[in-house]
C-alpha cells in the first residue's frame, strides 16, 4: 500500500486492489468532523473501492460529531456495496455508533463491523473499564439515595408536591394486578409443602403438624421471599423499563427543563406504592398457601377443616406475623428502589431498556436473598 497524505487527522493507505485503510490520529470531534467528512465523501464517490477500513488505534478522542461522520461514511459505503469495517474501536466509539444507529436507523441491513483492541490487551482493558464502571455505579447509587432523602424531606415541607394519583395507579399495577399470580403460586406452594411433609409426618401419626409446618414456613419465611421475587419480576422490571424508556427518549431531560424533580415525580410514587401493597400481597400469599395445605389436609390426611385451622392459629403468634411483614417491607424498598435506580442509569439506545429491566430483576433477587440471610442471622441472635 502507498500512503496518501490527507488532512492531519488521518492518512489514507490505498492498495491496487481497491482497498482503502484510513488511519486516524489525533481527535475526531466537532473541530475536525467537517473537514474529514468533506474530504472523504467526494473521494468515495469518485473512486471504485472494494473495501473501506477505518483504523482507530492512534485516535486520541472522538465525540458525537465524529461518530456521525462514521455513520454517514458507512451509509455511503454500504449504499455503493463497499465492505465497511472499523478496527481498534474503543468502548466509547462502539457505544456512540450503537446509539446513533438506534436513533437514526441505517440505510443498510448490515451493521458496521466494530472490532476491539488486540486480544493481548483485552483482559487488562476490560478489567479497568469494569472497575471504572463499578466506581461510577457506586457514586450514582449514593447520589440516588441522597436524591430520595431530599425528595422525601421536600414532601414533608410541601405535602401537595406528592402525586397521590400516581401512587394509586402504581398500587393497582403493583398490588391488585399481581394478586392472581401471587395467589396461584402461593396456593401451589402450600399444597406442595403439605404434601411432601405429610409423607413423613403421617408415618408417626403427626398429621396435624402439617398445618403448623405450612403456616410457620410461609408466614415467617417463604411468604415474604416468594412474594418479593414475583413482584420483582413483574413490577421491578416494569419500573426500570418505564423510567429507562423516558430516559433514552429524553423525557426526563424535559422534566428537568420544566423545573420538575424526576426523583420526586417518578421514583417516590412507585416506592410508596410498593411499600404499601407488598406487605398486603404477602398476607394474601400466606392465606392462599395455608388454603393449599388445608386442601391436602382434608383430602389426604383425614383432618377436618376446624382442626386444621385451629392448629394453624395455635402455631402462629404476633411475632411471627410481624417478623414476616417487616421482611416484606424491606423487600418492597429494595425492589422499587433498584427498579427506579436501573431506569435512571439507562443510557444508549433501545437495547438499554431491556438491559435495565434485566439488571433490575437480577439485582433485586440478589438483594432479597442477601437481606433474607441477614434477617436469619439477626433472628438467630434475637434471644
Amino acid at each position: 500500500m502507498a500512503p496518501d497524505t490527507s488532512p492531519s487527522i488521518f492518512n489514507i493507505l490505498k492498495s491496487s486492489a481497491g482497498d482503502w485503510t484510513v488511519v486516524f490520529s489525533g481527535s475526531l470531534n466537532i473541530n475536525t468532523a467537517a473537514v474529514t467528512l468533506n474530504t472523504l465523501t467526494p473521494e468515495l464517490k469518485k473512486t471504485a473501492l472494494t473495501s473501506l477500513i477505518f483504523d482507530f488505534e492512534k485516535i486520541v478522542d472522538i465525540d458525537d460529531y465524529g461518530a456521525l461522520v462514521l455513520y454517514e461514511l458507512k451509509n455511503e459505503a454500504c449504499h455503493r456495496g463497499i465492505d465497511f469495517k472499523i478496527l481498534n474501536s474503543s468502548k466509547k466509539l462502539r457505544s456512540l455508533m450503537a446509539h446513533i444507529e438506534d436513533r437514526l436507523g441505517s440505510n443498510n441491513s448490515k451493521k458496521s463491523q466494530l472490532t476491539s483492541f488486540p486480544s493481548g490487551s483485552n483482559l487488562v482493558i476490560h478489567a479497568g473499564e469494569a472497575a471504572i464502571e463499578n466506581f461510577k455505579s457506586i457514586k450514582y447509587f449514593i447520589a440516588f439515595i441522597g436524591s430520595l432523602v431530599m425528595s422525601t424531606l421536600r414532601i414533608f415541607q410541601k405535602p401537595k408536591s406528592l402525586r397521590v394519583d400516581d401512587i394509586i395507579h402504581h398500587m393497582k399495577t403493583t398490588g391488585v394486578d399481581a394478586v392472581p399470580v401471587v395467589a396461584l403460586i402461593s396456593f401451589l406452594l402450600g399444597l406442595i409443602m403439605a404434601f411432601m411433609s405429610s409423607l413423613q409426618l403421617k408415618q408417626f401419626g403427626a398429621n396435624i403438624y402439617v398445618a403448623s409446618l405450612v403456616a410457620l414456613a410461609m408466614v415467617s419465611e417463604l411468604g415474604p421471599i416468594m412474594t418479593a421475587i414475583i413482584v420483582s419480576g413483574r413490577s421491578g422490571s416494569a419500573f426500570a423499563a418505564e423510567i429507562s424508556t423516558m430516559k433514552i427518549s429524553e423525557e426526563i431531560d424535559a422534566l428537568l427543563t420544566m423545573g420538575f424533580d424526576p426523583v420526586l415525580f417518578l421514583a417516590i410514587p412507585r416506592i410508596i406504592a410498593a411499600i404499601i401493597v407488598i406487605p398486603l400481597l404477602t398476607m394474601f400469599a400466606n392465606l392462599f398457601a395455608i388454603s393449599g395445605g388445608l386442601l391436602i389436609g382434608i383430602t389426604m390426611l383425614d383432618l377436618s377443616v376446624t382442626s386444621y385451622i385451629s392448629q394453624t392459629i395455635n402455631s402462629l403468634n404476633l411475632f411471627e406475623l410481624f417478623w414476616g411483614l417487616s421482611k416484606s417491607l424491606v423487600f418492597a424498598i429494595l425492589i422499587s428502589g433498584v427498579g427506579c435506580l436501573r431506569g435512571f442509569q439507562a443510557k444508549g439506545g433501545a437495547s438499554s431498556v431491556g438491559h435495565a429491566a434485566t439488571s433490575a430483576v437480577v439485582t433485586s433477587i440478589f438483594l432479597i436473598v442477601l437481606f433474607d440471610s441477614l434477617f436469619a442471622v439477626i433472628r438467630s441472635y434475637w434471644g
